[in-house]
């Protein structure tokens, strides 16, 4: 799905060290006092400085597990981790078979002593729990003390009748006719982000899209190859509309150890991307007599875009440093919502211990909540953050993808239902298309199960990292003044324009000058005139104004994982050359 602004940490833009700056690019509450605007150079989110090497070290914290070091008591660092392994171990989330990562991997991700690590790892084979394969790293050999859940269903039957289409005629032509720049003019329509792909730039600066180039090509094909070696006939039939069991298994599998969310493979609907899941629960929520998702303010367009398209009415609640406003969405009286807590888009910020809190006490008074747990394993300078299903499964629908950890291209993601709502997810999967493609789905599991996404995902780390950090310099170089959001995490940035620029004590008059001079020229410009300013310059980007219902300051969103260094650096260069002519 395309998405813009996620701003997990805010940031200015600076060449000096700075102090934490507060807030996200929401538009000041009415009912409150305003916010004040984020000091010129200032980073938030307490996020790593920018004038040092952005996220050099990194926050401590595994997603496995959700492992986080902090929790351990003083001098028992290997206990600790034994301890919480044998819990997993105990409770399900490290099935029997289930490789452990390799001792260097974990050590490293939680910032310890490999000793640590592999202390544990001997305690566990003491006690019977784990065994070493040598090559094939370490096993779990105990089984659970306790099932997880239920077993599956059985597989509904096949329907061997034509397969429906529920969505919309693509806009392929609408990009020649818009123009260059006009997709900027209107109202962003349906066929907005067609049209905006279509147009032809040297650089592109659209948010939502992963390393492309790193995709696992080689890993894929022997995937692939073995997949197909060992494929029955009958595997080529129709099949389950959940998806393959031996996807559905490894999804399972991949959240619990990565998300801390514990489902059995019963409970996990392959879907064909976000964009169909969010279509499956819009029927759900529709037949319960549902007719309104309010939505995050600022967030993602083409979610809103998609609710929308199946009749559901998405009112706006604001989103501030802490996440959402549980307060505004009670007062909406709106009967579910839509959240990306762990790393909201676009501004990025995290929904935090109070608020999570609140959310609950709305979960129990009988709100519905869809959480979107679009780019979440994409972290550089923050611990895990748990999702919201670990906590509350009974209350809601969890969606995620391989979108931004693959390629948007393959098409594959899942749906988690509450208890209560999976016959109905299920139906409405049966009578959209009977089910995905079966082969993609079976090659995804065997790189699930072998390890080679996460080794993926730590190549990808590594190397939107990098790009990121050429971004921040990029943007301090220069658009100095602006503000930047969303660092700690994601595949993009989003940038927004204080409204004063008070200098700090270590800048020179001629910086401030600048940096103020930046501001008050942002501040005249509507970014979408800005953002077609780029396009003619060779440069796609998204105007914030796209992902918001209210107002906000002008701003740009700038994805940066699909494009190398020196494309970013040559983007923003142009980005702010198209500003200067602007004013």
């Amino acid at each position: 799905m395309d998405r813009s602004n996620d701003v997990a940490g805010d940031r200015t833009i600076t060449g000096a060290s700075t102090g934490p700056a507060a807030g996200a690019p929401a538009a000041p509450d009415p009912g409150g006092a305003a916010a004040p605007d984020p000091a010129p150079n200032a980073v938030s989110d307490a996020a790593p400085q920018v004038g040092a090497q952005v996220g050099a070290g990194g926050a401590r914290g595994a997603d496995f597990l959700q492992l986080d070091p902090a929790d351990a008591p003083p001098g028992g660092l290997s206990e600790w981790l034994a301890g919480r392994l044998r819990d997993a171990i105990g409770d399900g989330r490290l099935p029997v078979g289930g490789r452990l990562p390799a001792s260097r991997v974990l050590a490293a991700e939680l910032g310890v002593s490999r000793g640590v690590v592999t202390e544990a790892y001997q305690r566990l084979v003491d006690d019977g729990h784990v065994a070493g394969r040598g090559r094939g790293g370490t096993v779990v050999v105990a089984a659970p003390l306790t099932p997880r859940g239920r077993p599956p269903a059985a597989p509904a039957p096949a329907l061997e009748a034509a397969e429906t289409t529920g969505g919309t005629a693509g806009a392929a032509g609408a990009a020649g006719a818009a123009g260059e720049r006009e997709v900027f003019v209107r109202e962003p329509g349906p066929e907005v982000f067609d049209v905006l792909r279509a147009a032809p730039a040297r650089i592109d600066l659209s948010p939502g899209v992963p390393d492309l180039a790193a995709f696992p090509r080689a890993a894929w094909l022997r995937a692939e190859r073995s997949v197909l070696a060992e494929l029955s006939a009958p595997a080529l039939g129709y099949g389950d509309p959940r998806g393959t069991p031996a996807l559905r298994a490894a999804v399972a599998a991949w959240l619990a150890r990565n998300r801390g969310v514990r489902a059995d493979p019963g409970d996990v609907v392959v879907t064909t991307g976000t964009a169909q899941g969010l279509a499956l629960l819009a029927r759900v929520l529709t037949a319960e007599g549902i007719a309104e998702v309010a939505v995050e303010d600022p967030g993602s367009l083409g979610t809103r875009q998609h609710l929308r398209h199946w009749g559901m009415r998405t009112p706006p609640v604001p989103v501030d440093a802490g996440g959402v406003r549980v307060d505004r969405l009670r007062a909406s009286g709106a009967p579910a919502v839509l959240l990306t807590p762990a790393h909201q888009f676009p501004t990025g910020v995290v929904l935090d211990g109070a608020r999570r809190r609140d959310l609950m006490r709305w979960v129990a008074a009988g709100g519905v909540v869809i959480e979107d747990d679009y780019d979440a394993e994409h972290r550089y300078d923050r611990p895990p953050v748990a999702a919201l299903r670990s906590m509350l499964a009974d209350r809601v629908f969890y969606a995620g993808s391989v979108s931004k950890l693959l390629a948007p291209a393959l098409r594959i993601g899942w749906v988690l239902a509450p208890p209560g709502h999976r016959d109905a997810l299920v139906e409405a999967k049966r009578f959209a298309d009977l089910g995905g493609a079966a082969l993609p789905q079976l090659v995804l599991a065997r790189l699930m199960d072998s390890g080679e996404m996460e080794r993926h995902l730590r190549l990808l780390r590594r190397r939107h990292r990098r790009r990121r950090d050429a971004m921040i310099t990029a943007l301090r170089e220069h658009l100095p003044g602006a503000v930047v959001h969303g660092a700690a995490a994601g595949l993009h940035l989003t940038v927004t324009f204080p409204g004063r620029s008070p200098r700090p004590p270590a800048q020179t008059r001629a910086q401030t000058r600048a940096q103020s001079g930046t501001a008050r020229a942002a501040r005249a410009v509507p970014d979408t005139a800005l953002a077609a300013a780029a396009l003619a310059r060779g440069v796609k980007t998204h105007p914030l104004s796209w992902h918001g219902q209210r107002r906000h300051r002008p701003g740009l969103v700038l994805g940066y994982a699909a494009a190398a260094p020196s494309a970013i650096e040559e983007g923003v260069a142009a980005i702010a050359a198209a500003l200067h002519d602007l004013t």
